[in-house]
């Protein structure tokens, strides 16, 4: 399949990515990330194994897209729960350890 990730174009296989990922310990990582064999890789690892360029080159979104039209399991941030926006009294109110519903 070809892709571009950082402007360049690629040549991506299913079963080149698994070959270029044998025998590489997956890093530790909490964001989005991509499952080869019985690992999960952080996205950014397994594009720059695969691209043989700098992490700073090319975006995660880049690697997920070409690793989902390959096959492989990606799984994404979960989207934020917007933060909650407390009026004068209910801060005070936190403050003072007697929270206040309004």
């Amino acid at each position: 399949m070809r892709c571009v990730i950082a402007r360049f174009p690629f040549e991506l296989t299913k079963s080149g990515v698994l070959e270029s990922m044998k025998g590489i310990k997956p890093e530790p990582g909490t964001g989005e990330s991509v499952t080869i064999g019985r690992r999960r890789y952080p996205v950014k690892q397994v594009g720059q194994v695969v691209t043989r360029q700098d992490r700073r080159d090319f975006s995660a979104a880049e690697v997920l897209r070409a690793m989902t039209q390959l096959g492989f399991t990606c799984r994404t941030l979960p989207e934020a729960a917007p933060a909650r926006i407390l009026s004068s009294l209910q801060r005070a109110s936190a403050m003072l350890g007697t929270p206040v519903s309004v």
